[in-house]
Parts: structure tokens; C-alpha cells; sequence
């Protein structure tokens, strides 16, 4: 039986991009230090008022379009999301009233940076079980909210002012998360591929809880009561905190082995896989899980200094783009991979 298949893609990203000399205004930085280290040159940012259903919703109209369908032919929609616009409910119900398609069952997944691999199967699975026929996937983050500067204007270069001694050093506080994080939103609509041997052939997907302290939020939880207080916010428990080096390390040893675990067990030589998309979080990891698989460079492209890493959103920005550049067609073998908080990790293969 085959798999599903990408019939059409779109993304969206909210406003002019952010480059890194604007973070210089607000926190000790500078364009050289944030590229060395992430790859990134700019990220956009929402507004006040700006959710990730906004960004779904323009992403998934452009994916319709892509796929000369209507909202109407959807009949499941999978959100991935880390930064729902309220605690609950999720932004899947909201996406689908926006699209004027109430009605349909929406599912919220929180696998954040790993949401992509995990939406593969799961819609595989809806279209399989002839629960759904098409499904929308959409993917969109909205970071700005975990931003630790208070002067949006003057990182947006709509003012000129000395920020206060204390500002300033809050910023330099959360330097190395801060910089990595724009926003922005992505679709893909998923149908059953035609074709016998296409679509997605499996996925490999893990998580381990041991190692959630690697990517998490403190505070704003239910382990206190209330689940937000005056002391959690003054103390930026709202802030992720991130051991960078060991994610690093943790990211390219799971991500190169479970690549290597999923092609032996499909019988996919990596020399076939036309594309490898990965999820876009820092490309000295994407380079360091290029070298380890032998991965030419060619194959395992990269849009991160354009946009930062936004979140569930990167690699379906990755595949609109691709696609819309024929640098992916029909027929391709592809291998999505990615790792995020949880943790949780994985890859799948698609022949489109």
C-alpha cells in the first residue's frame, strides 16, 4: 500500500527580516559572532497580536493553491506548534475556523523541532486507516513572546535610543538562545501517492525524557500552583534555557544513527536519497550530520541564514522552497530529519 505523499507546500514568515545587527542594539553581539556559531544572518518576527494560526493560515492557503485544492478538501488538519496562542486550547481548531472548515477533526502535536518526522507517519497513518483523505499539515512558531528585550522598536529599527543598563543585561543573559529563534509558518497537504512504491516509505521516530533538561521552560507549569506567578516571571522561568554544547553533541550522534538505522531497514542505500532535509536549528549541526553520514553538501541544503530556526516550521519552509525551486520533483527520494526538546528525534523517508 503507498504512503502519503506532498501534493503542495506553502510558508509564510510575518514581517521585514531582523538582521543580526539589530540584536547588537539591544545585547553584546554582533553580525560575525551570531554567524560563526549559528549560520544566521537574519530572522522575522511576529507582531502584538500575531499567533501561529495567523502564520498557518497563510501557508496553508499558499499550500492549497500549490495543490489546485480548496479548503473543503481538506478533512484532517495536524498543527504542530510549540508557542500555541493559549495554554489551551490548541491552534489546530483555530486554523481550521480561519479556513472556514470548522467542523474537521484538528490535532495539536508537541514534538516541537521534531513535530515534522512525527506528522509524516501520523498522517500516514490517518490516510491508511481511512480516517482522512487529505490532510493538512501545518507547522509555525511564533518565538517572539520568548524574546528577553522589552525594546521591540529599536530592534526593529523604528527608534533610536540608548536602552537601560538593566535591559541590556537581561538580553546578555538569554545572548545564546536569543539569537537563534525567528518565527514563521509552513503547510504541506498530504495525500496517498499514486504511485505503488511512492510516498512515505517509514520513519524512525525516539524521544527520552532523561535528557529534557537539555531544551525546556523552567516555570509556567502545573508542578506549581498557580502555574504562573509574579516570582517565575521575574525570575525569566518563562525563557527557555538550552545546554547548547550537549544538544549539539546529542543531536548529530542520534540524528546520523538513526538515518543510518532507517535506510538499513528499509534496504535504502543513502547514495539514493536525492535530498536530505533537516530541520534547521544550527548549521554547525547540520554540517557536523553531514560530515558523519558522508553526505555530499549539495544534498542536505540549508535556508537557516534567511530565517533562524523556526521551530516546527523549518523543515516545511525547506520543502516549499525546494519544490517551488525544482531542486525536489516527483520521484525524488527524500529523508526528513530532526531533533528537538523532549527529547525527541527522528527521520522519515518519502519518495514523492
Amino acid at each position: 500500500m503507498s504512503g502519503v505523499t506532498i501534493v503542495g507546500t506553502g510558508h509564510f514568515v510575518p514581517g521585514s527580516p531582523v538582521p543580526n545587527d539589530a540584536l547588537a542594539r539591544v545585547m553584546e553581539t554582533n553580525d560575525e559572532w551570531i554567524r560563526a556559531r549559528t549560520g544566521i544572518r537574519q530572522r522575522h518576527f511576529a507582531v502584538e497580536g500575531q499567533g501561529p494560526s495567523d502564520l498557518a493560515l497563510e501557508a496553508s492557503n499558499l499550500a492549497l493553491a500549490n495543490a489546485g485544492l480548496e479548503p473543503s478538501d481538506v478533512d484532517y488538519i495536524i498543527f504542530a506548534t510549540m508557542t500555541p496562542e493559549h495554554f489551551f486550547p490548541g491552534s489546530g481548531p483555530l486554523l481550521g475556523a480561519k479556513l472556514g472548515i470548522a467542523g474537521i477533526p484538528a490535532l495539536d502535536i508537541r514534538q516541537q523541532c521534531a513535530a515534522m518526522p512525527y506528522a509524516l507517519q501520523l498522517a500516514d497513518g490517518l490516510v491508511k486507516a481511512g480516517a482522512a483523505e487529505t490532510v493538512l499539515l501545518a507547522g509555525a512558531d511564533v518565538h517572539a513572546g520568548f524574546m528577553p528585550w522589552q525594546d521591540w522598536d529599536v530592534v526593529r529599527g523604528e527608534a533610536e535610543r540608548e536602552i537601560t543598563a538593566d535591559a541590556y543585561e537581561r538580553a546578555n543573559r538569554h545572548r545564546g538562545l536569543a539569537v537563534i529563534f525567528g518565527d514563521g509558518g509552513a503547510a504541506m497537504i498530504l495525500r496517498r501517492s499514486p504511485s505503488a512504491d511512492g510516498g512515505l516509505l517509514g520513519a524512525e521516530l525516539h524521544s527520552d525524557g532523561r535528557a529534557y533538561d537539555h531544551l525546556f521552560v523552567p516555570g509556567v507549569g502545573f508542578r506549581q500552583i498557580p502555574y504562573v506567578t509574579p516570582e517565575s516571571l521575574e525570575a525569566d522561568a518563562h525563557i527557555p534555557r538550552m545546554a547548547g554544547p550537549s544538544l549539539l553533541k546529542k543531536a548529530v550522534r542520534t540524528l546520523s544513527s538513526t538515518v543510518q538505522s532507517l535506510c538499513t531497514s528499509h534496504g535504502v542505500e543513502q547514495n539514493d536519497i536525492e535530498c536530505f532535509i533537516a530541520h534547521q536549528a544550527n548549521d554547525r549541526i547540520n554540517r557536523a550530520v553531514r560530515d558523519a553520514l558522508r553526505i555530499p553538501s549539495d544534498k542536505i541544503p540549508s535556508n537557516i541564514a534567511r530565517y533562524g530556526n523556526t521551530s516546527a516550521a523549518t523543515i516545511g519552509i525547506l520543502t516549499d522552497e525546494l519544490r517551488r525551486e525544482g531542486r525536489i520533483r516527483e520521484g525524488d527520494l527524500l529523508c526528513f530529519l530532526a531533533l528537538g526538546a523532549g527529547l525527541n528525534w527522528g527521520a522519515a523517508l518519502m519518495r514523492l
